[in-house]
């Protein structure tokens, strides 16, 4: 089976290739670094001719609300038009947990439009939402971070290693059209806080985190339902401890 990565190269795409592979399959791992851009249709016929299945993995480089918005949308419309010409049988994205419930959070205005963009496609598909991953707890406390101090919620946080999320988009893209949307998360769940916090920690870093329901992630203020998925979630296996010390050996 030929399995087109779109975004193939980045931190998910290039895990999930690599577990695809292993299966024996045909995998294309694309994105603008390869010559293939879905803003300007660049490479998409070629690489998607004989594909079986696409998962979008692609992200925008800005996250700007117009900028990620209009990446978004194109980049779905681009691919969606392309995928239907050749004929692909599923069409699976990788979106958020929540993008429904944080209307203030442009970005996940944009996943949501791409969302809509994809059912109301004619191609088959899956839509994968994922927690935060654990790899961007640093950047989560960095866009929370004033002087030494990084203001956080208290809300509800179960955020899920790459590998994790890698071995759930290998297992979509080998399994039948859902049409519908399935969540995945982490096996912990904690405070977004007090996750942050251990984090920090464990690196060694200095900053203070501080407790604050009124401390807005990326534009919204959270409450315990924002960002965790709901019964029938398929959990990893890699917890922070688990995680954390993998993520610190030598490659």
């Amino acid at each position: 089976m030929k399995i087109v990565l779109i975004g193939g190269t980045g931190l998910i795409g290039s895990k999930t290739a690599a577990r695809l592979r292993a299966k024996g399959h045909e995998v294309l791992a694309v994105s603008p670094s390869t010559g293939v851009n879905t803003i300007t249709g660049e490479g998409l016929a070629q690489a998607l001719a004989g594909a079986d299945v696409v998962v979008d993995l692609a992200n925008s480089p800005s996250w700007e609300d117009k900028a990620v918005l209009e990446f978004f949308e194109t980049s779905s419309r681009n691919l969606l038009a392309a995928e239907a010409k050749a004929g692909v049988k599923h069409h699976i994205a990788l979106s958020i947990v929540g993008t429904e419930r944080l209307p203030e959070n442009g970005y996940f205005r944009a996943k949501l439009a791409q969302e809509k963009l994809i059912k109301s496609s004619p191609i088959p598909y899956t839509i994968v939402h994922s927690t935060q991953f654990l790899e961007f707890l640093k950047g989560i406390a960095d866009e929370a971070t004033v002087g030494t101090v990084a203001r956080l919620s208290p809300a509800a946080f179960q955020p899920i290693a790459s590998d994790d999320v890698a071995d759930a988009m290998a297992d979509v893209a080998l399994s039948k059209p859902l049409n519908g949307t399935i969540e995945i998360a982490g096996p912990e769940r904690g405070h977004m806080h007090e996750i942050v916090a251990r984090y920090l920690k464990a690196i060694n870093d200095p900053r203070r985190v501080q407790a604050d329901a009124h401390a807005r992630y990326f534009g919204s203020e959270l409450d315990d339902r924002s960002l965790v998925p709901g019964e029938g979630a398929r959990l990893g296996k890699i917890d922070f401890a688990d995680w954390f010390r993998q993520s610190q050996r030598p490659t």
